[in-house]
Formats: C-alpha cells, structure tokens, sequence
C-alpha cells in the first residue's frame, strides 16, 4: 500500500503557534480593552503553568496592537537580561531601536564659517547607536537615563499615527533583583514604566511567566499590584480543546479523521494543555498513519505516549530533586488536591498513612521551598502550594510501577 502523501498538521513545540488557537477569545479581549487606555493605568501580567499557551497567546496580541495604532516590541527575558541593571537598559534601548531605526531625529549644529558661525539641522536615524549616545548622555542612575530616553523617544514619534507601545515580555520570571550585589534591574523596570506611564507616555508593558512571576513583581516593588492586571491562563475547556483537536486535521483537508472516541480519549489525556495536545495529536496521527500504510486497525497508543511524554517533558524535571524530595513529591501525588492546591499539613498527614518515614510540618515546609527553587512547586497563595508542572502527578505515580504498568 502506498504511504499518504498528506502531512501530519500539529506542530509541538516550544512556542509554536498550532495550526489552530482554540478558546482564549476571553484573553483577547483583556488584551483590547488594555489598548483602550488613553491614560496607562493598568499593565498585564499573563501567567499559568508550562504547556499552557502563554507564549502563543502573547503572539497573538501582537496584531491586535499593531491595528490600534500600537507599536510593538517584544523579546524574552533571559537570565542574562537580569544580571545588572545595565545589561536591563541595552534590553530596553534594543527594543526600542526596532521601532525608532526607520524615524529621523533632528538635531541643531552650530557650523563655524570663520566669519560667521550658522545653525544646521541635521537629521539622522534613531538607531541604538544614537539611542545609546542620548543615554549616556543623562545625568543619574540606570533608571533617570531610561526614563529620559523614553521620554525623548515619545516625544519624536508621530502622535498622529501612533497610539502607544507595548513592550512585551516573555519569560519575565527570570527577571530578579541582586541585593548582595547592590544590583536591582527588576526593580528599575518597574520603577521606570511606573515613572513614565504617571507623566501620561503610553508605554505599555505586558509581562508572561510563570505563577512565581507576580508574587516577585510585588515583592520587588510594592505598588506592581496597582500596576497589573493579571490574566491567569487555565486550561482549555472541553468544547475549546476538542476543536483544538479537530480543526486542524478538517482545516489541512487530511482524508485521515478522528472518530468521537479518539477525541474523547485525547481530551481527557491532554487535560486541556494546549502543548500536550498538540504532542498527544501529532503522536497518534503520525502512529496512525504508520498503521494504515501497513494495513493494522488504527488505535491510540496510549502507553507509548505517555513514554514518550514522561522522557521529552517530564524526566529532566524530575531529575533535578533528590531522593527524599521525590519521596515528598509522591506524597503529594496522592493527594485528592494535587492537581489544584494543596497545604502542608495535608502532605504531613498523607505521609503518615504512606511513607515508613513520615515527614514532620517544618520538614515539608523545607523541602517545598527547596521544590519551588527547583520550579517544581509555587506557592500560590498563603499556605497553599500547587504543582508547577502540568499533569506532572501522574508521571509521579507512574514512577512506582513497573515499565508494564503504562
């Protein structure tokens, strides 16, 4: 039998927009409404889980800007962009210099004629070179430079056309403040956006982490609570998810379909993760293709699928804890609440009924502020804690059977 010529349509990967964005018209909208704002007194902070979307969701909003009239700048921030307050500023005039490269900057220059001296008025492009001149140019910290950057910057653009713009920032939880080294580029960031955004520049920032992202945002600065507007990314619900399923394979006009059962069987092993779907999804389509060229009845293969997720997704993650702190990780695994939140007391009390050695209050205190070092645990609110990984309780389970037992 010769092998469909058709491709497989899901695409899983690391911030890979999926052949189709189910769900999330809730999000957008937030997105439109913040991009209403004349005066900038409300920023966004897009967080949830790994696997979520949040880097997808954040491409999207990109052309929901650019036809407001925003301009747009984006970029992830790396360890690296936190290291000193200097490396945070060549960040932003980075940024910056994507959409001011194409302007022209006057600039007044007395010309000496030996008699006489005449003004001439030279008009150069705003690149980072010359954004970088103007910086260091301004007296003051890190943080006045940037600010009167900015503020030169806006006052240059054509406020005819231009509505605003919106700095967005992926991956803003590796963004943090070094007191030991008298660095604090986290807290510059938010003092400057804060600074501008009270002299009425609509410089807008949206910021995309992880849950531990807000919490380090108020602990880094106070008033970031009146700053942002956090929009917490759940899980695809069931209608969203299944035609995160179905849209694509009815979209690429693939002859090859899912049946209802097939749907069902996906949604419920996805959770509603758009990554997991999209990996689930293509996993099936490519084993069924295999199956029909060589003439076997299509079916899920769940078991190898759950291999292969537990080695691409959740092995590293797991290999970064200890014996013991696995030990706590699969006490928390048994948990009714494992999959929402949890508290301390109730893996103390879990612990008694399934280790030989249980874990004292003060030692699962310790070991889950190790966990959350490790971003295997986050604290969600006081007292309770959740799993940073998606569906990372199952693989958990699945690491006391046997290889048979998937």
């Amino acid at each position: 039998m010769t092998e469909p010529t058709f491709q497989n349509p899901f695409r899983p990967g690391a911030g890979h927009a999926p052949p189709y964005l189910a769900g999330r018209s809730a999000e957008k909208e937030e997105m439109r409404r913040l991009l209403r704002q004349t005066v900038i007194t409300e920023n966004m902070v897009l967080t949830g889980l790994r696997g979520v979307g949040k880097t997808v969701l954040l491409e999207t909003f990109r052309p929901l800007a650019l036809k407001e009239g925003w301009l747009w700048a984006n970029a992830d921030l790396s360890e690296s962009v936190s290291v000193t307050e200097d490396t945070l500023a060549i960040r932003i005039l980075t940024d910056i210099a994507l959409f001011t490269a194409p302007l022209l900057a006057q600039e007044s220059k007395q010309i000496d004629l030996g008699f006489a001296s005449q003004e001439r008025i030279v008009r150069k492009p705003l690149n980072f070179a010359v954004l970088k001149q103007y910086y260091e140019n301004i007296p003051g910290l890190v943080a006045d430079k940037i600010k009167g950057t900015l503020e030169y910057v806006w006052s240059v653009l054509p406020h005819e056309s231009i509505k605003g713009a919106v700095f967005a920032y992926d991956e803003a939880q590796n963004m943090t403040d070094h007191a030991t080294r008298n660095q604090f580029p986290l807290s510059v960031l938010l003092e400057v956006f804060q600074s501008i955004q009270k002299k009425g520049i609509p410089f807008m920032l949206v910021m995309t982490g992880l849950p531990t992202l807000f919490p380090k945002l108020v602990e880094a600065r106070t008033y970031a609570e009146r700053m942002f507007h956090v929009v917490f990314l759940n899980p695809l619900d069931e209608q969203s998810a299944k035609e995160a399923i179905l849209k694509p394979v009815q979209d690429a006009k693939c002859p090859l379909q899912f049946s209802t059962e097939t749907v069902d069987a996906i949604w419920k092993l996805s959770s509603g993760y758009p990554h997991f779907i999209q990996f689930i999804c293509k996993e099936v389509f490519d084993a069924w293709l295999t199956k029909i060229a060589s003439n076997d009845v299509p079916s899920i293969p769940e078991a190898e699928i759950l291999m292969k997720l537990d080695t691409n997704f959740f092995a590293g993650r797991w290999a970064k804890a200890t014996d013991r702190q696995r030990d706590l990780l699969q006490v928390i695994s048994l948990l009714d609440t494992c999959d929402s939140e949890f508290t301390v007391q109730e893996v103390v009390l879990e612990s008694r009924n399934s280790l030989m050695k249980p874990f004292t209050a003060s030692h699962v205190s310790q070991m889950v502020s190790n966990l959350i070092d490790l971003g295997l645990v986050y604290k969600n609110r006081f007292g309770k804690y959740s799993l940073a990984v998606p569906l990372m309780s199952g693989f958990i389970r699945r690491q006391t059977l046997s290889p048979e037992g998937y």
